[in-house]
């Protein structure tokens, strides 16, 4: 995080690579990530997406690259997000089988995606019936000043 710019030299980011852990698709993401925000910040955008990979299954984060990517989602949030998605996705799967998303982008409103799991609301609808009863006070042919 302190020096981006060691990253494509790394040692580490070899051995990654020939281990299969750095994929094609983190390339290509990354090279997408430097283009959008400049050398430093994309390189630093991809370590933060590297560091999901602390807490987050490698697979998952492939898909989550994957979806930021297909929908130019190029930040590190966004592949937090979407990663977040796929291993509920793959939770859910075991469970029920969910039919395919065709032609519609797998990035969803956070607004919407928070409404989606609330309880149902089961309180009455409020009455405005008391208000009508000031409607009747009121007087209609009133003097302005």
């Amino acid at each position: 995080m302190r020096k981006p710019g060691a990253l494509p030299g790394a040692t580490a980011l070899d051995q990654a690579r020939s281990a299969g852990r750095f994929t094609p698709v983190h390339d290509v993401w990354w090279a997408a990530a430097v283009k959008a925000h400049g050398e430093r910040d994309g390189t630093r955008a991809l370590i933060e997406v590297l560091l999901l990979g602390r807490h987050l299954p490698h697979e998952h984060l492939v898909t989550g690259l994957a979806a930021a990517l297909k929908t130019g989602a190029l930040t590190a949030h966004a592949v937090a997000l979407e990663t977040r998605k796929a291993a509920e996705e793959d939770s859910h799967a075991q469970e029920e089988p969910v039919p395919p998303m065709a032609g519609r982008s797998r990035v969803t409103s956070l607004a919407s995606r928070r409404l989606a799991h609330l309880p149902p609301d089961k309180r009455s609808l409020l009455s405005v019936a008391h208000y009508d009863q000031l409607l009747r006070l009121r007087q209609p042919n009133r003097p302005t000043l």
